[in-house]
């Protein structure tokens, strides 16, 4: 694991969270909770392509 892939996971945080309480503190608390849910899915995405990649590197070590 990189520590740029860190970063960008923290740099994504940063944002979604920016965003969550300008749109909170605007009263849209709705769309406050889908900018949140969207932030999780795009770390759960980049995680399950990297969860990915190590199977698929285990997968090539044992030649299965």
């Amino acid at each position: 694991m990189d520590v740029d892939f860190v970063f960008r996971i923290a740099g994504i945080g940063i944002v979604v969270t920016v965003i969550g309480q300008v749109l909170s503190r605007a009263g849209r608390d709705d769309i406050a909770m889908l900018a949140t849910l969207s932030g999780l899915v795009v770390v759960l995405m980049m995680v399950a392509s990297m969860i990915s990649s190590f199977f698929t590197s285990i997968r090539g070590l044992f030649a299965l």
